[in-house]
């Protein structure tokens, strides 16, 4: 499907608009208007839609990055508040995006705590409504309460296109909840020990948990409720200790990188090719 705008709507990233941002590798890629709804990214076959909710932003830049640790942007798109903004919506189409395609935004506006504003533009931020997410391994949480630029040790929102993933024709089951036997599980502690008998390569993942649903089965099990799954930040934690529950997530459309068996910035959004059985959970 092509992605149609107006010809009229076409801005760019201008002298004026770099010279109000922190110096950072700018190039001049062409953006359009694009539209409001939906949020987050949509992709199309000629680019992708990005559209971002803040009320009070008064300026929000759109950034490329090459790498999860990439400390500067190799490309920045300043959305024009004329052209790029429908009442509380910032958005854009920019033609040419791809699938695994790493991005953030940075947001100026006010900075009054009194009234739960706290607007930084040296920040880098994820899409909330992102579906994917990289964590550098420079990672830092306390990067992002310090004064200054934090792109190298900030998480990275990817650009996933769900409808390339392939859900081998699952449907449903419809069992009538009087009939299923729930079993409640954290992904990584069900099989991270080698007595779980999962592959070594696959203990602590989703893949590792598709490895254990004939063992279910035989347990009679009929439906598995996963402890949290969304992207978390494991520094989220008093000092010393490690976030392992994953409750209090960042990116509640993202799948947790760390649970996938695949560590590429698309892996936790692809089918992983296996021969034999057919899984009927989500993410590999």
């Amino acid at each position: 499907m092509s992605y149609d705008v107006r010809p009229d709507r076409v801005q760019s990233d201008t002298a004026g608009a770099a010279a109000r941002r922190a110096p950072e590798a700018v190039t001049a890629p062409i953006a359009k208007a694009g539209r409001s709804s939906p949020l987050g990214p949509t992709v199309y076959s000629s680019g992708v839609n990005f559209s971002l909710y803040s009320r009070d932003a008064l300026r929000v830049d759109l950034l490329f990055f090459d790498r999860e640790d990439d400390s500067r942007p190799s490309r920045t798109i300043s959305l024009d508040p004329v052209v790029n903004r429908s009442n509380h919506y910032w958005h854009a189409f920019v033609p040419g995006v791809q699938p695994g395609q790493l991005y953030g935004f940075r947001a100026d506006g006010p900075y009054d705590p009194s009234r739960g504003l706290r607007f930084d533009a040296t920040k880098v931020l994820l899409d909330p409504y992102g579906r994917g997410v990289v964590v550098p391994k420079s990672y830092s949480r306390e990067a992002a309460t310090q004064k200054g630029d934090n792109a190298a040790t900030a998480m990275k929102s990817v650009i996933v296109d769900p409808s390339l993933y392939d859900w081998e024709g699952v449907s449903p089951i419809n069992r009538p909840p009087t009939h299923t036997i729930v079993y409640e599980m954290h992904v990584k502690g069900f099989t991270a020990h080698p007595n779980s008998g999962v592959s070594e390569g696959n203990r602590g993942t989703f893949r590792g948990l598709i490895e254990k649903i004939p063992y279910l089965q035989e347990l009679g099990i009929s439906a598995v409720e996963l402890l949290p799954v969304f992207q978390f930040d494991r520094q989220d934690c008093p000092p010393g200790r490690v976030n392992y529950w994953g409750y209090a997530p960042i990116s509640f459309f993202a799948p947790h990188q760390g649970y996938s068996s695949r560590q590429d910035s698309l892996g936790p959004n692809r089918r992983v090719p296996r021969h034999g059985q057919s899984a009927s959970l989500g993410w590999y």
